[in-house]
């Protein structure tokens, strides 16, 4: 399976993206030739190679008529429809743009189709979004990986005013999506960048494990000697089957010595139900020798916000620990069996299209255990002995 992985150490820009892509073998005269099609009037493309902290890299730059005209989505959507660029490219691009619109929208309390793209939707913001779109079909990618986002930090002048690192609207890109301030206190992902990687990637983690096939490095704008403002890509082949089914899970973690064993029981539950996929409790020792417990919350990086407003409510804890983990799984599926203590539902893993693990569903187990007055064992040694004998 052929992936990209969008390393982000720096930041990113449209630009950014679409340099990297070039740099790691998509064809500019290609590329030059699909933005043609847009039919923006004298428009050119500057490909040069640049340095950044010494590290050699492409930059990508469309120069285009100075316009002042503000674009609705409608508008940007029709010059996108009207290109010769593939359906799914458009698709692509279109996409990108209904998320800036419905990001900028929530910011502004506005409906996504009665906003202004201004900045966003200036002639070089449409050419970066289309050619990332074009490049990552061109590339022949399976699946588009990404590490988290370093967004800097500080402020930005906008419309003549002062606003906080990540924007309003590139905080809206990003929620759900891990991110980390820095390495410089300047806007080092611009709201164009987080528009495209939120879209098209479908997992963002570490760097997975891959057998690297190309290399490529965009520059950004930024001349620094304390770090390379270049985005990374690397293209290649994943190397073990047990990584196409893999996600990235967030890691909470707190350590409390004040807390009775009721209360930790209780925060237990809420976390569950409130989208948790695991919690476990370790003893531990703390300062002075105190015995303690170390609260563990395996989640949904979406389900980050939530999980640490219950610790925090419930008045556990000062401060949590994250972490965002790789997790690889088998594919599932659910299996029903029937047996003397009615219908039991079994979950079956497989890897390579070969069933490996199969168990049944303790939930439907205890149900069947109570309504037959039986032991929980009796009733999953029937469920087995019913999947082994339909399986063969």
């Amino acid at each position: 399976m052929k992936i990209a992985y969008f390393d982000c150490f720096a930041g990113a820009g449209g630009d950014m993206i679409v340099a990297a892509m070039l740099d790691a073998g998509l064809d500019a005269d290609f590329l030059k030739a699909q933005l043609a099609t847009l039919g923006l009037k004298n428009l050119e493309i500057k490909i040069t190679e640049t340095k950044r902290a010494g590290l050699r890299a492409l930059s990508f730059f469309p120069i285009v008529q100075k316009q002042h005209q503000h674009r609705n989505l409608e508008q940007i959507t029709e010059i996108i429809r009207q290109s010769k660029i593939s359906e799914q490219a458009k698709k692509t691009a279109i996409a990108v743009f209904e998320r800036i619109a419905k990001a900028e929208g929530a910011v502004h309390g506005k409906d996504p189709n009665d906003v202004h793209f201004h900045e966003v939707g200036a002639l070089d913001s449409i050419v970066d979004i289309v050619s990332a779109s074009v490049g990552l079909e061109a590339l022949g990618l399976d699946k588009v990986y990404c590490s988290a986002l370093s967004v800097g930090g500080g402020a930005i002048e906008c419309a003549h005013q002062l606003l906080p690192v990540p924007a309003p609207a590139t905080a809206e890109l990003l929620k759900g999506v891990p991110i980390v301030g820095g390495p410089a206190q300047v806007e080092l992902l611009t709201p164009t960048a987080a528009a495209i990687l939120t879209t098209v990637v479908d997992r963002f983690c570490s760097l997975p494990a891959m057998k690297i096939e190309a290399i490529g490095y965009g520059a950004g704008s930024l001349e620094s000697e304390k770090f390379p403002n270049v985005l990374r890509l690397i293209l290649g082949q994943i190397t073990g089957e047990a990584e196409a089914n893999a996600d990235s899970v967030c890691l909470l973690e707190t350590n409390i010595d004040d807390v009775s064993g009721e209360l930790v029981g209780s925060v237990t539950e809420k976390l569950f139900s409130r989208g948790a996929l695991d919690v476990f409790t370790t003893p531990i020792y703390m300062k002075h020798g105190r015995p303690a417990e170390q609260i563990s919350i395996i989640c949904k990086i979406e389900d980050v916000q939530q999980l640490e407003q219950i610790l925090f409510e419930e008045g556990v804890t000062f401060g949590v620990r994250r972490q965002i983990l790789q997790r690889s799984k088998l594919a599932r599926e659910f299996v029903t069996v029937q047996t003397e203590f009615g219908e039991i539902r079994i979950k079956t893993g497989t890897l390579g299209g070969k069933i490996v693990n199969a168990k049944p569903e303790f939930s439907d187990c205890i149900s069947a255990a109570k309504k037959h007055k039986a032991a929980v064992k009796a009733v999953l040694d029937a469920a087995m002995a019913a999947y082994k004998k339909e399986t063969g």
